[in-house]
């Protein structure tokens, strides 16, 4: 039996339709999904004309789904050009077609034809026990199992990088975070409940374009995506620095959209790239909807409450570290400032005034 040749991603972006122009447009979003520059977007076209489509296997265990529902919702680049061109999605219990026996018989032909090659997706913490179970294997099994022939290993979201929700007090199954099992493979975290959709494909295009491992920050996420506080890049952040804050949510603070410090905000001490990517294909994200940070990308964030009560605390180096205070001082300095305006303003009047009278006069 002959074997077929296999497609660049290129190959088969045209194979389905896609223009050179649009092919070129979406390396361009890619580049800038990853954080690369303009100039880079041609290193990006060059690994999807010279690339094959990458094997991902994605298994979930401890989850709600959470992490399958954000990812399909891409839109920079469209999740049907990530299944279809640029990975092939050897096994999901969420999107594959094929159930029972015959998914897990092909789980199983993956992992032995695709050694070394294939990138492991985990969704969801795993229990100590064998509490989960898929196909009669304990979720625990099933990992070390899949892990053994990776390339690599992406965690997509907080229950699979730092335990979650499942492993949030008193944690009845004793569900521990992927790296407590996989200790001999790169593992690259992406948390978030559930991370931003561009963020996860953004992370996979960088494996298909560069074939490494980002550069991972010292809690191993890509520091693409998570090199800034919420804090840092909020567009609330004037309103902070000014010291006006949101006292409750219905206030008149609220409504004018001003800081939620008060109200519980994290964004002071949680790395991510919501203000700068946003949700819905860059609509929006829960700060400027209006509700406070839960800190979400943070290990342990579901026992860091209780959620909308003040507790995060503001690192020293800032200028404007008392919320209490700051407000009170700068309502002062603004005060004696306008005051100072007017005075400047009535003495710079008055001298045009005897001027012009003198004019008048000489006249």
């Amino acid at each position: 039996m002959l074997k077929t040749k296999e497609n660049t991603i290129y190959e088969e972006a045209l194979s389905r339709g896609i223009s050179r122009r649009e092919f070129l447009k979406m390396c361009t979003a890619l580049a800038a999904t990853m954080g690369l520059t303009y100039n880079d977007t041609g290193k990006v076209a060059h690994a999807m004309e010279t690339s094959k489509r990458v094997p991902v296997i994605w298994l979930e265990f401890q989850s709600c789904s959470g992490c399958s529902e954000s990812f399909i919702r891409s839109t920079h680049p469209k999740i049907e050009s990530v299944l279809f061109e640029m990975i092939s999605l050897e096994y999901s219990e969420v999107l594959s077609a094929a159930s029972g026996h015959q998914i897990e018989d092909a789980m199983s032909h993956v992992v032995k034809e695709n050694a070394g090659k294939y990138v492991l997706v985990v969704e969801g913490s795993v229990p100590e026990d064998e509490f989960t179970t898929i196909g009669g294997k304990g979720a625990k099994d099933i990992l070390k199992e899949a892990a053994k022939g990776a390339k690599m290993v992406i965690t997509y979201g907080s229950c699979a990088s730092w335990g979650g929700i499942p492993a949030a007090k008193p944690n009845p199954t004793k569900s521990v975070p992927i790296t407590d099992i996989v200790k001999d493979k790169p593992v690259i975290l992406v948390p978030g409940c559930p991370p931003i959709a561009e963020v996860m494909t953004g992370v996979i295009a960088h494996v298909i374009t560069f074939g490494t491992v980002p550069e991972l920050d010292q809690q191993g996420r890509p520091k693409a995506f998570f090199r800034h506080r919420i804090h840092d890049k909020c567009n609330r952040r004037a309103y902070f620095d000014a010291g006006l804050f949101a006292e409750s949510f219905d206030d008149i603070g609220a409504k004018q959209g001003y800081c939620l410090y008060k109200l519980g905000c994290k964004g002071p001490t949680t790395y991510s790239a919501c203000p700068e990517m946003r949700w819905n294909g860059g609509t929006s994200y829960p700060i400027q909807s209006g509700n406070p940070c839960i800190g979400c990308t943070e290990r342990d964030f579901w026992d860091n409450g209780p959620f909308f009560t003040r507790r995060a605390k503001i690192p020293g180096t800032q200028t404007t570290i008392n919320p209490d205070k700051v407000g009170i001082a700068l309502t002062g300095l603004t005060v004696a400032g306008v005051a100072a305006h007017a005075g400047i303003t009535a003495v710079v009047k008055k001298k045009k005034n005897d001027h012009g009278s003198k004019e008048e006069g000489e006249s």
